[in-house]
This record gives structure tokens, sequence and C-alpha cells, in this order.
């Protein structure tokens, strides 16, 4: 039998997080070519639960969270011991792991792009990106979760175009997919004639509530029963339920914490909304979509990758409440409109963001880097 591909994947944490979400759905896609172990800086979380595949191994470092930290050293010691063929890192926390890689002779790494920092969502940070190009030659592929991402690493940051591949984030589209909304929106407490908005994602100044709320104003105001489903949590939790109280909404935002049922509150919603000030590509509108919901989101990153304006959702400027709100309308009052685009979401998940065709993608990146005799060893 063909020894697998030895794979060490580096990440921040396994928290809740889209980054950490598109690294469990490839775990549980790829085969048995590939054998895998998560090495996470600080400690593991809960989307480990998640992950199907129980030969996946997890080793937790603990590294303190301040600046000075500087884990080179342990980074070189476990990678001797694991010898792996590939380390894959994500995001800018996960750099160091490149170098310790090399110097304990891993023969290929991958780096991975998943979105820009928040306190950088524009990717303007000229420190960052010189040590971005300064340790590319160290990388032998970088891979992007969008096309937004894979221009500005090549065009910003001077990555050769040749070294940087797209693959766009995946979503099972059985687990998340439409159907029947009464029963979800009973579990919630929201009546059938309400129209429901509902959206995930961290409570992060990044994902900009407060535009979201503005916006939403005007449909609370209005004569149809309205609600706003906001589900994870975050450093902005309190001033979210401020603003809710000032603006006078409080008692139609309903603000639901972690959840771990989001196929069934997705049901429960009418429209898919997200506000993002950046964006890599959002693995949440991509569940939304599955789900058979229009999108309204912000016109950032990877969401124009997602959102055909106009067929499947609407694209906003980022921070445009009067945008928001007249999309927010635009499916209150239609209907009919709210159906067909959902529908048409439906059909683009399925066809070009499945799980499937996100994994075939990677297994060619990592077959790809110089694994081909391997496959025929005995």
């Amino acid at each position: 039998m063909a020894k697998p591909i030895n794979i060490v994947h580096v990440v921040h944490a396994l928290n809740v997080g889209g980054l950490e979400n598109g690294l469990v759905n490839i775990l549980n896609q790829l085969d048995e070519r590939f054998a895998h172990t998560i090495l996470c800086l600080s400690r593991s979380g809960s989307m480990a639960e998640r992950i199907a595949n129980r030969d996946v191994k997890i080793i937790e470092m603990h590294l303190p969270t301040d600046k000075f930290r500087f884990p080179v050293l342990r980074l070189f010691r476990i990678f001797k011991k694991l010898a792996p063929d590939i380390v894959h890192t994500r995001g800018w926390t996960t750099v160091d792991a490149i170098y310790a890689a090399r110097l304990a002779g891993v023969p290929y790494v991958v780096h991975g792009e998943h979105g820009r920092e928040a306190d950088d969502p524009n990717g303007r940070n000229c420190k960052r990106n010189i040590l971005r190009k300064c340790f590319s030659p160290l990388v032998d592929r970088f891979v992007t979760v969008s096309e937004d991402l894979r221009v500005w690493l090549i065009q910003t940051v001077g990555i050769p175009e040749s070294k940087v591949t797209t693959i766009h984030n995946g979503v099972d589209t059985r687990l998340f997919s439409p159907g029947e909304r009464s029963a979800s929106r009973s579990s919630l407490g929201i009546d059938d004639t309400v129209f429901n908005i509902g959206t995930v994602g961290r409570l992060d100044l990044v994902k900009d509530h407060k535009s979201l709320l503005q916006a939403f104003l005007p449909i609370a105001q209005s004569a149809h029963p309205a609600c706003l489903v906001i589900v994870g949590d975050g450093p902005m939790r309190r001033a979210i339920e401020s603003l809710s109280c000032e603006l006078g909404i409080s008692e139609k935002v309903r603000l639901l914490g972690e959840r771990h049922d989001i196929p069934k509150i997705l049901k429960a919603c009418d429209v898919f909304t997200l506000t993002s000030v950046a964006e890599g590509v959002s693995n949440t509108i991509l569940e939304a979509m599955a789900s058979g919901l229009p999108i309204v989101a912000t016109k950032v990153g990877g969401n124009p990758e997602l959102v055909d304006d106009g067929v499947n959702g609407y694209l906003v400027s980022a921070r445009d409440v009067v945008g928001l709100t007249a999309a927010y309308k635009s499916y209150l009052y239609d209907p009919e409109l709210r159906y067909q685009h959902g529908e048409n979401a439906r059909a683009r998940a399925e066809q070009k963001f499945s799980l499937e065709r996100m994994a075939c993608r990677y297994a060619q990146l990592y077959q790809g880097l110089g694994f081909r005799g391997k496959d025929q060893a005995a």
C-alpha cells in the first residue's frame, strides 16, 4: 500500500471561525492518501469536535499571546520529530512555522491566506507585507481562498504569480440545504409571518454590526413584523446590545451567541446578510447559499466571487447603510424575488462550491508538489 503524504497543518487555534471551518472540511474530505496532524500554536478548540477522521492528531503548544514569543526552536523540534512531507501554515500568526519547517528540513511548505487581519482590512501594512515578501522564497506554494487575495498577494505584496493558487472554500450541501422552516422558527420563537434577517459570524469590529443595526432600523419600524437574528460571540457583543437599545429595536434583535445548530437557524431565515468591511471568502455566506437563502453582503474581499449581484443576492459598498436597507426592502416586499434568488443561490453553491470540488483541488495541490512517485511506492 502506498505510504500516505504526511501533512502538518499549523493554525493558531481550533476555535469557531472561517479558517478553522475550512480546515476541518478539508480533513473530513481528503482520503487515505493523506495523513494529518494539526499543530495549534495556542490550544485546540470546539472545532476539533467536528473532525470526523479519528486518525487526525492534534498537538497544542500553549504559546503565550504576547508579541515577544519566539517559538521557532520549539517548532523546529516538533517538525524534526514528526518528519512531515508538507507543513501547511495558515494565516499571519503562523509565519514562524515557515522558518522552523525549513530549518527542520521539511521538503515542502504551503502557506494559506484566508483573509486580511482585522486591524489591516486593506492589506496595506508595510511591515507585514515586507515580511511576507521576505519569507516567500521559503514557501513552495501560496494558497488563497479568493481571487481578491490572490491579486493582492501578487500586486501588493509582490509574490511571484507562479507561486499563488486560489482554492475557494467548499460547503456541505447535504448538511446545509433548504428545508421546512416552521419547526426551525418555532424552536427560536419566531412566527411564520415575521420577515427574518440572519447573520452568522464573530462579533468583531471588522463585521460592522453597527451598519447592520442601522440598516435594519427602517425594517424594524415598518408595518411588517421583522426580526434580526445575530449568531456568534466576540468582543463587540455589549456594543451591539447597547446600540440595539439606543435605536429602540432591542425587542426585534436576537443575539443567540455561539451556536452549533447553524443549519437549523438558517432554515428559519428569509435573508442572510454579512456587512463586513473585510472578508476572505465567507463560509457563512456559502452555508446560507446552500440553504437556499438570498444574500445581502458588502462588496469586499471575496464576497463578489460568491454573490452574483441581482442573481442570488445583492452587493453593496461597505458601511452603506442606505444601500443595505434598500436591499432588505427588496426582499421584504417581493417574496417571489426572494424565492428566486434563494433558488439561484442554492444552485450556485452546488455547482461551484461543493466540498468535493474543494478537496479535489487540495489533493491536486499536495500531490503536485512532488509526490507522484510516492503514490506508486509499496
